[in-house]
C-alpha cells in the first residue's frame, strides 16, 4: 500500500512518434521529410494523417532518388490505432528488405493539408526507458523526466552508455491550452541525472494550472552496434490544485460503534465537496519499546468539520499486541480521479482512547468489518430486489458483451465515454442498484472500475456469493503505452473521448498501490493475445499498435501488463 516508485511505472519504447509539421513548398505542395534509421535490416512505419488528406507517401534512398513506398513496400494494411472507439486511421507500410542504414520518408499534401504524425518501429533489442523523476504532480510545480537506452540480448540487459549512446534528448510538452514547448534534456550531473556522462539524461518543465500534461521524450543516438536510431516515450501527466492541506502534526482517535474509532486527521480544505483516497499506516509499540506495524487504513474520505475521519477497527491493535506510543506513517491524502497525493505527512502522531475490546491476539479473526468496515444499514434490501449479472464495458466503448449468451444479465452502457475509475466506478454502483446483488463480468477499464467499486464503496457486489465475484477480460491492470501515444496524437487533431491518466504505466500504478489483497483476490481475469506463429504471418490484434507494444498482446496492451497480482488468473 506504499506509494509506487516511478521508476515502477516505466514506459519502454522501441518505436518513434514522429509530429509531421508541413511546410510550402514553391510549387504550392505542402511537404515534409525525415530521416527513418534503419536498424536491423527492415523497416515499418505507420502513418496517421487526418481524415480524407491523401498524403502522398514517397521514400528518398541515400542518392535522392524518390519511390512510392506504396510501391516498394512488402505489405501495406490499412488499418487504425486507438482504444476502442478512440481511433485514428492509419497506414502501415512495411519493408522485409531494406538495404542502408536510412532512408528518408518524404509527404506531400495539398495546399491546407493539416499535420499529423509518423509511427517508425526501431530494432526491440534496443529500447528508451523513461519515466518521471518525481510524482508532485500540483499545479506550479516542475514535472521531471528521465531517460536512458537498455538493451536485452540472450537474457543479457545493458543500460546507459552500454547499451548505445544518445546525442540528443528533449521533451515536447502539450499544456492543458494546447500550447506546445520543447526542453533540453541533460546529461551533466547537475539535473538529476545522476553522474556527468553516464548516459542517464533527465529534464524538467513548468507547469502553470491544473489539466493534462502531455510529454514526449525524443532520443536520438547510436546503438550499441553503430546504427542510428530514433525513439519516443510519450507521458500523460495529469496535474492537479492543491485543494487540501494537513493542519497538524498529530491526530487523534474516538471511539465508534462497536471495535471502530474513527481517526481524525486535522486538515484545511479549499475545496470542501471534493473527496479524497486516504492511505496511511498505523504503528505502535511491542512490550520491549520498539516500533511495530500494527495495520493499514485508508479509503474515499470527505472533509468535515476541519477534519478527514478515517475508520479503523481497534481490534488490528490487540492482534499486534501493541501499545502507547502510537503513530501514523506514509499517510498521503490522494486526488480521487488521478490518484496524485495533494498532501502527506511521513510521521504524524496518534493518540488513541482506552481500547474496548478484550479479545486476545489467538482468538482474533480477520473479518469483514476489520478489513471493510461496518456494512451500512441500507445495504441488505432495503433499496434493490433480486441478483444480476451485469456486463460492464470498457473505456470510450459500448455494448461489447452479447447479453443473450448470459441468464440474468443486464448491460450497463455509458457509451463512448471518458471516465476515471472513480467515475466509473460510481456509475456502475447507481446502475446496480437496481438489485440486491450483482456480480460483474468486464472488459477493459470495466475490470478495473468494478475492482475499485468493491474496494471503495458499498453496493450490491458485497451482497453476492460465489466464486467469481468479478470477472474481467482485457483488462489493463498495469496501464498500457497506447494512453500515452493517444494523448500525443489527440493534442493535435484530437481523439474521441479524450485522453485518460489512469490507463497509462504511472496512472495505473498509482491506482494499484491502494488495491489491498483481499479486494484482488475476488477478481478473476484472462488475458487474450494473438496467435504467434512467425513475425511475418502472426495473427495481430491490431496492425498499427503493434509497432509499439511488446508481444504478446491483445491489441491495447501488453499480456505481461493485463496481470493483476492478488487475482486469480483463468
Amino acid at each position: 500500500m506504499r506509494a509506487p516508485s516511478p521508476v515502477d511505472a516505466t514506459i519502454h519504447s522501441h518505436s518513434a512518434l514522429l509530429p509531421v509539421h508541413f511546410s510550402d513548398n514553391a510549387s504550392g505542395v505542402r511537404s515534409w521529410q525525415a530521416t527513418l534509421p534503419v536498424e536491423n535490416g527492415r523497416l515499418r512505419f505507420a502513418v496517421f494523417e487526418p481524415a480524407d488528406a491523401n498524403w502522398q507517401v514517397d521514400l528518398l534512398d541515400a542518392s535522392g532518388r524518390s519511390v512510392s513506398a506504396a510501391s516498394r513496400a512488402s505489405r501495406v494494411i490499412d488499418t487504425d490505432f486507438g482504444i476502442e472507439q478512440a481511433r485514428v486511421p492509419a497506414m502501415r507500410y512495411d519493408f522485409d528488405r531494406m538495404d542502408g542504414n536510412s532512408w528518408t520518408l518524404r509527404l506531400n499534401g495539398a495546399a491546407g493539408t493539416r499535420d499529423g504524425f509518423v509511427l517508425v518501429e526501431g530494432d526491440q533489442a534496443t529500447e528508451l526507458a523513461s519515466y518521471q523523476t518525481h510524482t508532485r504532480q500540483l499545479a506550479g510545480q516542475r514535472l521531471g523526466l528521465t531517460a536512458l537506452l537498455t538493451t536485452s540480448n540472450n537474457e543479457r540487459v545493458s543500460v546507459g552508455n552500454t547499451a548505445g549512446r544518445i546525442t540528443q534528448a528533449t521533451i515536447r510538452v502539450t499544456n492543458p491550452d494546447h500550447v506546445s514547448a520543447t526542453y533540453a534534456m541533460y546529461d551533466d550531473g547537475r539535473h538529476d541525472d545522476g553522474t556527468a556522462g553516464d548516459g542517464l539524461f533527465a529534464g524538467d518543465f513548468p507547469t502553470q494550472g491544473a489539466g493534462d500534461y502531455v510529454a514526449q521524450v525524443e532520443a536520438r543516438g547510436t546503438t550499441a552496434r553503430g546504427r542510428a536510431f530514433v525513439r519516443t516515450a510519450e507521458h500523460l501527466l495529469p496535474v492537479v490544485d492543491a485543494s487540501l492541506e494537513l493542519g497538524a502534526t498529530r491526530a487523534a482517535a474516538v471511539a465508534s460503534d462497536g471495535e471502530r474509532l474513527s481517526i481524525r486527521v486535522p486538515v484545511t480544505s479549499r475545496a470542501p465537496a471534493q473527496h479524497y483516497r486516504a492511505i496511511g499506516e498505523v504503528w505502535g509499540t511491542d512490550a520491549r519499546g520498539k516500533s511495530i506495524p500494527v495495520a493499514w487504513l485508508g479509503g474515499m474520505v470527505s472533509p468535515a468539520n476541519g477534519t478527514l475521519a478515517l475508520g479503523f477497527d481497534e481490534r488490528w491493535i490487540a492482534l499486534a499486541a501493541a501499545k502507547a506510543p502510537y503513530e501514523l506513517r506514509n499517510l498521503r491524502i490522494e486526488d480521487p480521479d488521478h490518484f496524485i497525493t495533494v498532501a502527506s505527512a511521513s510521521r504524524m502522531a496518534l493518540d488513541l482512547p482506552a481500547l474496548r475490546t478484550t479479545a486476545k491476539p489467538s482468538d482474533i479473526v480477520v473479518d469483514e468489518r476489520m478489513t471493510m468496515g461496518p456494512r451500512p444499514a441500507n445495504l441488505n434490501g432495503t433499496n434493490g430486489v433480486g441478483q444480476r449479472l451485469l456486463l460492464v464495458h470498457g473505456y470510450c466503448s459500448g455494448g461489447v458483451w452479447p447479453a443473450s449468451q448470459f441468464s440474468s444479465a443486464s448491460t450497463f452502457l455509458d457509451a463512448n465515454q471518458n471516465r476515471s475509475h472513480d467515475q466509473f466506478a460510481q456509475l456502475i454502483r447507481n446502475f446496480g442498484a437496481t438489485w440486491n446483488s450483482f456480480g460483474t463480468v468486464s472488459h477493459s477499464q470495466g475490470g478495473a472500475a468494478s475492482l475499485h467499486l468493491y474496494t471503495y464503496y458499498w453496493s450490491g457486489l458485497d451482497n453476492a456469493t460465489g466464486n467469481r465475484l468479478m470477472q474481467s477480460v482485457g483488462t489493463p491492470y498495469k496501464g498500457t503505452n497506447l494512453s500515452g501515444i493517444l494523448a500525443t496524437i489527440g493534442s493535435w487533431f484530437g481523439v474521441a473521448c479524450g485522453s485518460n491518466s489512469d490507463m497509462t504505466y504511472s496512472g495505473a500504478s498509482a491506482w494499484l498501490a491502494g488495491i489491498p489483497s483481499w479486494a484482488r483476490a475476488k477478481v478473476n481475469y484472462y488475458t487474450t493475445s494473438f496467435k504467434l506463429t512467425h513475425w511475418w504471418v502472426n495473427d495481430y490484434c491490431n496492425f498499427a499498435s503493434d509497432l509499439v507494444l511488446s508481444d504478446p498482446e491483445d491489441g491495447t496492451t501488453e499480456q505481461v501488463n493485463g496481470q493483476l497480482s492478488g487475482g486469480v488468473n483463468r
